[in-house]
């Protein structure tokens, strides 16, 4: 589980330089300041986490439950809120702020995201099948799953098994990026390569549970 992490939000993709002269390809992550909400500790709640809330909401747009909460809090509203599972919860508490300084240049992040939606889409997009014989008879079938299972024995088709249907749009994370450049200034970091999800999607960063 990561010691410390924090919530962003998706600009695009861009270039820079390196010391040498090299084009390194970054992903632009806005982290604007997040406000602790909550802080579960093992003893109280079964695990260790903090609820973080980002950007501002109108107090007269929100539910009872979550006025309440934040109420109780003593924090501004914020547009969402956002659990982070970390190991050690002590230095957190009730209304600080998370800002892009707790991570820094050089640093190794896991990157969570909700993929895109690519629709409905038939075997070859969603799980690389390699398709069926281009010629020799084959008929229409070029894109086919083939076979899915057994005839009398035993009459089903099993449960998991890898067919067309709804590709994207789940939680995927991309292990052991580098932050390029942390800007607190500016609210954002540079992560080296792509991070999963759109432009404008919530991302989680955390700092890599593999290492480097």
């Amino acid at each position: 589980m990561a010691s410390k992490a924090i919530v962003g939000e998706k600009v695009g993709m861009t270039q820079v330089w390196d010391d040498q002269n090299r084009v390194v390809p970054v992903t632009v992550v806005r982290v604007s300041p997040c406000r602790v909400v909550q802080v579960k500790t093992p003893e109280r709640d079964g695990y260790s986490a903090i609820q973080v809330t980002l950007g501002q909401k109108d107090p007269g747009k929100l539910n009872m439950p979550e006025a309440g909460h934040f109420s109780a809090a003593g924090v501004e509203p914020g547009r969402r809120l956002v659990e982070l599972r970390l190991d050690d919860v002590s230095e957190y508490s009730v209304g600080q702020q998370i800002a892009a300084d707790l991570l820094e240049q050089g640093e190794r992040v896991d990157v969570t995201a909700i993929s895109r939606g690519k629709g409905f889409s038939g075997v070859m997009k969603r799980h690389g099948f390699a398709g069926s014989p281009a010629s020799h008879g084959a008929h229409k079938v070029h894109r086919k799953p083939g076979a899915i299972g057994q005839c009398a024995t035993p009459s089903r088709v099993f449960r998991g098994r890898k067919m067309p249907g709804r590709a994207g749009n789940e939680k995927v994370t991309t292990l052991n990026l580098e932050v390029v450049k942390s800007d607190p200034s500016a609210e954002v970091i540079l992560v080296r390569g792509s991070v999963p999800g759109p432009a404008g999607g919530t991302v989680i960063v955390r700092n890599a549970v593999k290492g480097g």
